[in-house]
């Protein structure tokens, strides 16, 4: 059992301000000298990468539904521990602090990782337009369930110090601690576009900026000495598991370790932590590079790792970089193993809104008005660089573009949606191409097993 400050950040619903509360608490808690942690409940790749500008070490997703509820906790413990033990975590939530996967009440909710991390919540509500009818909403998500525990409320979008005394004497009667106020302040809205906000990554300077800018606001509104001490009230967590030994590095007497290069950059900013963790695990040696300004592939490549992102967005810079498109197309003639998600698979399409790609899959690629979203358990219909035919796994989509056409003549998954039978993606030579995203701590054995891919290409490559 190991002890580590910690609280959740929850709300009634989306659109309370919990991103901009909880990567303000990360940069405020910071610049008092504290070692910081952040965590986003659900699969949701962008606000981790705010948790990580401002924690100063990566942001990490814990999500019951794609990695199962054993792991939540000894992956918060792993997040949490490294590089060095955090002085205090924070856990974001995901919609409101009720809601769930579809049809599975509970599961997933902000209230489920809560419960299996024994973390106290604090709640964000938008007072906006209210009075003291917020002691009626937060009594009613303080007693909704016995084993959420909120430990206080943090008030945002206060109009006035006068609204502020009406909402706190109002919190006051339902004995429920105000632990901050947070007053309007529109020029610390992060910009959104067609899947949410804008990834930190594709902003940069600017994101810094809001960021920083988060940090004072919060800093200067909330008692942090009193959310500090109700992460302290959260008890021992259990941290034993062999899931913390896969995310170790391998020690040093392993020979010629496989080398796979992961996209990165501004065109390809969804991916969880551990899967390149898994991968160093497994005995990778791991090499970042960016499709849209590196011209070649890193040198003596055994494999290749295309997460989720914006290719949509820079589909026409993409292009541009003829020789990137054509050394990728080249290493997948060579049968080296490619693992393609969401955007890796639109980036291995023939086109993307009419801009050619790489080639690697005789497939267009165009964006629709349709938002494509939700979790999904499918299965492998045929054997490849990543699972055995019939291997189950959990994942998610989260996309507004279409291939033409959506699969292959081995598609990559298989899973109903309840009335009609899905396939989707791509199972050809050792390219695995797929909108499904996974959490590779979910699924073990996939960072294995395409590490055995590599070497075996590798090998008859020799």
């Amino acid at each position: 059992m190991v002890t580590i400050p910690r609280v959740v950040i929850a709300a009634p619903a989306s659109g309370h301000g919990k991103t901009s509360v909880a990567t303000g608490l990360l940069a405020a808690f910071r610049a008092r000298g504290l070692v910081v942690s952040g965590h986003k409940v659900g699969p949701d790749y962008i606000d981790p990468g705010y948790h990580a500008l401002a924690a100063g070490r990566p942001g990490r997703n814990l999500d019951p539904w794609l990695v199962g509820e054993e792991a939540i906790a000894p992956l918060f413990v792993h997040g949490a521990t490294t590089p060095v033990p955090a002085d205090i975590a924070i856990i974001e939530g995901v919609m409101g602090l009720f809601d769930g996967a579809t049809g599975r009440r509970h599961v997933a909710s902000t209230a489920h990782v809560a419960g299996l991390l024994r973390a106290p919540v604090v709640l964000v509500v938008d007072a906006s337009g209210m009075g003291r009818s917020v002691a009626a909403l937060v009594h009613g998500f303080s007693t909704f369930d016995p084993s959420v525990r909120i430990g206080g409320v943090i008030l945002n979008r206060v109009g006035s110090a006068r609204h502020e005394q009406i909402l706190g004497d109002a919190l006051a009667e339902a004995g429920v601690a105000v632990l901050g106020a947070l007053r309007r302040q529109d020029s610390l809205a992060t910009p959104s576009r067609h899947l949410g906000l804008i990834p930190a990554a594709e902003r940069a300077a600017d994101a810094r900026r809001t960021v920083a800018a988060l940090g004072t606001a919060v800093g200067g509104s909330v008692d942090l000495e009193g959310v500090a001490s109700v992460a302290r009230s959260a008890g021992p967590i259990p941290a034993g598991d062999p899931l913390l030994g896969a995310l170790e590095r391998p020690s040093e007497d392993i020979a010629a370790p496989v080398r796979v290069a992961v996209a990165g950059g501004a065109a390809f900013t969804f991916g969880y932590t551990e899967h390149t963790e898994l991968l160093a695990g497994a005995g990778a040696e791991v090499v970042r590079f960016d499709p849209l300004r590196d011209e070649r592939l890193p040198d003596g490549v055994d494999g290749l790792v295309i997460g989720g992102g914006f290719p949509e967005t820079h589909a026409a810079d993409l292009s541009a970089n003829a020789p990137m498109r054509a050394d990728v197309a080249d290493l997948a003639r060579s049968h080296r193993p490619i693992a393609a998600e969401c955007a890796g698979l639109l980036y291995l399409a023939a086109t993307l809104g009419g801009s050619p790609m790489c080639g690697v899959l005789a497939a267009d690629a165009a964006m629709t008005d349709r938002l494509t979203l939700g979790y999904r358990e499918a299965a492998a219909p045929y054997d490849s660089v990543l699972a055995a035919a019939g291997t189950r796994v959990h994942g998610h989509e989260f996309h507004r573009t279409a291939t033409r056409p959506a699969s292959g003549a081995r598609p990559a998954w298989r899973w109903h949606d309840g009335r009609d039978a899905i396939v989707d993606g791509f199972v050809q030579g050792n390219v695995h191409a797929s909108y499904l995203h996974l959490h590779w701590a979910g699924s073990p054995g996939i960072a294995e097993r395409f590490l055995a891919a590599c070497r075996a290409a590798r090998h008859a490559g020799a």
